[in-house]
């Protein structure tokens, strides 16, 4: 057997026959980019390649670089390498990675999800032989409820506590989850505020094309002491959690949207006042969903449960192993997140 197409080295996954790297955690020559969380887009490559409805993102999250983009679907060719992005449905820009080269052909779908997302184009699979997947939530105890369910309790929270005269501050990832939070509740219940970290983001989806509800920066808000509060949704990153900047709010009642929420344990390791099981990867049955949809006959299975989920592929006749990155995971709520600068 010759050598992989795709291969796990120090500076990440590399495909030596196209001489790039798909999201390296250390600065390389050329970097293929699935998406631009913090753990799969690093700042310092010579050169970065996208897809290009998240160019924005990316120009933020990598400063000034050398950035082209392709559209979904469009191939270019490396050193015989042909490769194409195809929609992972993560965040906006999110993109699996399509290579063929000697009439092989591999996946790597980087983070994703099957759920419904107004703020991005949906998953589609790819047929492939080699499929390199995300593993986040490989448990089957993670089944998300339809959004149309999700939103209808978060929008029931929120008008609860404009009655009582509170605010709600809700928390979730800068990129992907507030926006997709703020586009999946009903904004007529009030107004929407945003930090200063999510709000940067925000624009940059506008800037993309993608419509959301009218919002405002926190620090941009006209002074109205505490009653400017009442009544609003504020979105917010994790790490504002505790912070002396959310006490501008009180009163108020706070919540964490995440997929750790399924799990008891990590709903009362945060002092929030609810959580919502809101998360950008998919579930279980997606990911078997997804996995079966490519039809491929070896899989890789990377960061969270991948052991789970590649025993359980094994267990059912498919060719499947683990492979270790350094991807981690921006929902995970035991640790501060890195914001974007």
């Amino acid at each position: 057997m010759g050598q992989p197409l795709v291969e796990l080295t120090e500076s990440g996954l590399f495909c030596a026959a196209g001489g790039f790297y798909i999201d390296p955690w250390k600065p390389v020559g050329r970097a293929v980019i699935t998406h631009a969380h913090s753990d799969h887009a690093r700042w310092g490559c010579q050169t970065y390649l996208a897809a290009d409805p998240g160019r924005r993102l990316l120009e933020i999250r990598v400063g000034p670089a050398d950035i082209s983009t392709l559209p979904y679907g469009q191939s270019v060719n490396h050193h015989g390498v042909k490769l194409s992005f195809h929609p992972a449905g993560h965040v906006l820009g999110s993109a699996q990675v399509r290579l063929e080269h000697d009439g092989e052909i591999w996946v790597i779908t980087g983070d994703y999800k099957l759920e419904r997302d107004p703020t991005c184009p949906p998953f589609e699979p790819v047929r492939c032989q080699t499929l390199i997947t995300e593993s986040t939530f490989a448990l089957p105890v993670y089944r998300w409820e339809p959004p149309e369910v999700l939103f209808a309790g978060v929008n029931a929270w929120w008008r609860a506590n404009r009655d009582a005269g509170k605010a709600s501050i809700i928390y979730a990832y800068s990129l992907g989850k507030a926006q997709r939070v703020m586009a999946g509740v009903d904004a007529s219940i009030g107004p929407i505020f945003t930090h200063g970290a999510v709000e940067k983001l925000t624009r940059a989806y506008r800037e993309s094309g993608v419509e959301l509800p009218p919002t405002t920066a926190v620090g941009e808000a006209a002074s109205g002491g505490k009653k400017a509060w009442a009544g609003a949704l504020i979105i917010a990153p994790p790490s504002a959690d505790g912070s002396p900047w959310v006490k501008k709010f009180e009163p108020a009642s706070s919540a964490v949207a995440s997929g750790w929420m399924q799990v008891r344990g990590a709903r009362r390791r945060r002092a929030m006042d609810r959580g919502f099981i809101l998360s950008d990867h998919a579930d279980w049955p997606g990911l078997l969903a997804a996995i079966a949809a490519t039809g491929a006959t070896r899989v890789l299975a990377t960061h969270g449960f991948a052991s789970v989920l590649a025993r359980y592929l094994r267990e059912r006749g498919t060719d499947a192993d683990v492979i270790v990155t350094r991807f981690g995971d921006e929902e995970e709520p035991q640790t501060p997140e890195a914001e974007p600068s």
